[in-house]
């Protein structure tokens, strides 16, 4: 038995064999998993709780950066605690997300979350109570937050679902619990940042990233539409025959990890299945498979997109593309069967120059000879096709090669390690606002007939992707015009090679600093 609940329910990871629910109980901290006792001991921990669905694990998932909790519109899919990390302003917390609490609801199931939201609430530095905005304050969040009073620990109330500064007001009913009210929108990440300072500012002790142990595996997921070549690449790139590889789409349905060690660096490879459009699976294990296809490439901080030479780039290919570009992966584009696609454009360039009009183009006399075929040329045009296609993955490094004779696979490790070091890399703040200061002209980047943007203050709030925190002019949200001249500015100083950089907009308050000098100049 392995963590197991009566009845063979999964509670929790459990690294023993224990024989009742109450001995693992007892046993707790000795077996957690490596992660949950690492950070256990290390960070203190931001717990969420609230009553059912009003968006706890989209939270966890928006404050950790992954997709570890599952989220829908049914009540009560969370019962165990999840643990994640969050990073902040060079900063980590432990995020504990709790299935919704129903006190007085007397069924096995909901007495077993809210022992479990106990277990976690014991050990918080800080809860933060979600409520819905949408549908108001309710007996049960009122009865919550006399809960949480009584627990004697600091909270906060996240008022979730406010999707425009319209619906900010919704929130002002919440201020009966009496405690700091944060609206945000947990889906798209609005207000989250002002959630993060205020958990920063009321938690004492909080590691800094900087003297953690940093990561010492890069994990790498192989992805792309089915019989692209990503078994074959795996197997390649491994030195053995890993993976069964054969010419029938959708051979791999479970993710295969494999971990190497080259030049001293350690890799975690994780070959997906092939990724369809929904209406093409239609076995279940097939539909389960790309659900766990996206759940690798969810995990890992590189993503190999695997596309196939010969057929060019496809919608699928353009929509797994866009998962990995959504998810803040970094991400390198790998064109397979280079050799069969320079074949196929060599016989091409051949059947044409033996048409009149390929012969019209010669000299008098001249013969065609296929030796003289630009593959070269060739891959300078793919490239430009590529760009076109994937324009929102500009930042990604592509690399031609054929992963079954091995030509030009030598080149993969070095650019996965580019992107992990710049997925990485953070930059101090002085070095940040002498280069905004020094070396980039804003008005360039300003729309025309737009109010000239204003950058008072730039830093880096956290790594994996880089996220910078910019204090603007700006009320509304800076056009995504500027924000790419911004982007691009920073990638050729700081060289964020296949990774995604993101920005943070805050409007920087002067009103008070103008109101306390007035009377000096007066004076």
């Amino acid at each position: 038995m392995r963590g197991v609940y009566p009845k063979g329910v999964p509670l929790y990871p459990c690294n023993a064999d224990c024989a009742t629910l109450e001995d693992c109980t007892a046993r707790r901290s000795p077996h957690l998993a490596p992660i949950e006792r690492f950070m256990a001991e290390l960070l203190p921990s931001l717990v969420i709780v609230g009553r059912p669905n009003v968006g706890k694990s989209t939270l966890f998932n928006r404050l950790t950066g992954t997709r570890r909790a599952i989220v829908t519109n049914e009540p009560g899919i969370t019962r165990d605690r999840i643990y994640g990390k969050a990073e902040w302003r060079g900063r980590a917390l432990e995020v504990v997300d709790t299935g919704g609490i129903v006190p007085d609801d007397k069924a096995l199931i909901p007495q077993e979350i809210l022992r479990q939201a106990h277990v976690a609430i014991k050990k918080a530095a800080l809860l933060v109570l979600v409520v819905d905005s949408q549908a108001g304050l309710t007996p049960l969040d009122e009865e919550l937050g006399r809960l949480l009073r009584t627990t004697g620990k600091p909270f906060v109330i996240a008022v979730n679902k406010v999707d425009s500064m319209s619906q900010e007001s919704n929130a002002d009913v919440f201020h009966r619990i009496g405690a700091p009210v944060f609206p945000v929108a947990a889906e798209h990440g609005t207000g989250v940042d002002d959630l993060l300072d205020a958990a920063l500012a009321q938690v004492s002790v909080v590691a800094s990233v900087e003297e953690e142990k940093q990561p010492d595996t890069i994990e790498v997921a192989i992805i792309g539409r089915p019989n692209v070549g990503k078994s074959t690449l795996l197997n390649r790139m491994v030195g053995e025959e890993r993976s069964i590889v054969s010419p029938i789409p959708g051979t791999t349905m479970d993710n295969v990890d494999l971990e190497i060690t080259r030049d001293d660096r350690n890799y975690r490879f994780v070959d997906t299945a092939g990724i369809r459009r929904k209406g093409k699976t239609t076995l279940v294990a097939e539909k389960l498979s790309v659900v766990m296809a996206r759940r690798g490439l969810e995990r890992s901080d590189v993503a190999l997109l695997v596309v196939d030479g010969e057929q060019g780039v496809t919608q699928g290919d353009a929509q797994i593309a866009s998962y990995a570009e959504e998810s803040s992966r970094s991400v390198v584009i790998v064109i397979n069967k280079w050799d069969l696609a320079v074949a196929a454009a060599r016989d091409a360039a051949s059947r044409d120059a033996a048409t009149a009009k390929g012969k019209a183009k010669r000299a008098p006399g001249e013969r065609h000879n296929p030796e003289n075929f630009d593959a070269g040329r060739l891959m300078l045009d793919y490239e430009k096709m590529i760009r076109a296609k994937l324009k929102f993955l500009s930042y990604a490094p592509i690399v031609f090669l054929s992963a079954k004779t091995g030509e030009r696979t030598d080149r993969l490790f070095p650019l996965i390690n580019q992107c992990w070091d710049a997925r990485r890399r953070r930059i101090s703040t002085p070095i940040l606002n002498n280069w905004l200061k020094d070396e980039v002209d804003l008005q360039r980047g300003t729309t025309p007939k737009a109010r000239p943007v204003r950058i008072y203050y730039m830093t880096q709030a956290k790594i994996a992707p880089p996220t910078f925190l910019i204090f603007t002019n700006q009320k509304e949200p800076l056009h995504f015009s500027y924000q790419r001249f911004l982007e691009n500015q920073l990638r050729a100083k700081f060289d964020y090679v296949g990774t995604p950089v993101r920005f943070i907009q805050r409007l920087r308050k002067r009103e008070k600093r103008s109101s306390e000098r007035g009377p000096e100049r007066d004076q």
